[in-house]
């Protein structure tokens, strides 16, 4: 499980490497690009055996705490053309967060027991 666990943070660091980079063209850039930088960074971590429990759960709480903050009244969906442009935006943005909180949780989990 520990080669499985490394292989998926380096796979998600670089899907979370790819997301900041698309950010480019969004209005708050800079916002997304922490956001999915951090998630990359401490995917790296992880690989690197440099990642500690407690980080994994405090970025888990606030990626939760930011798809919770961000999730659009009406959810509906992610594709462009099945709703309001703003809902679906908000829709996307929170899906990214969920799946942030997602990996964090799953890389908190995977370094217990790890010496720091």
């Amino acid at each position: 499980m520990k080669l499985l666990s490394k292989i998926i943070a380096l796979l998600f660091a670089l899907l979370f490497a790819w997301a900041a980079f698309l950010q480019h063209n969004d209005p708050d850039p800079s916002l997304w690009y922490s956001f999915y930088g951090v998630a990359a960074i401490a995917c790296l971590l992880f690989f690197f055996n440099r990642f500690q429990r407690i980080l994994g759960i405090l970025l888990g709480v606030v990626y939760l705490a930011g798809t919770l903050w961000i999730w659009p009244d009406n959810f509906e969906g992610v594709e462009i053309g099945n709703g309001d442009l703003d809902n679906v935006e908000r829709g996307r943005e929170a899906l990214g967060l969920l799946i942030a909180a997602v990996v964090m949780f799953f890389l908190a989990w995977q370094a217990k027991g790890k010496k720091s």
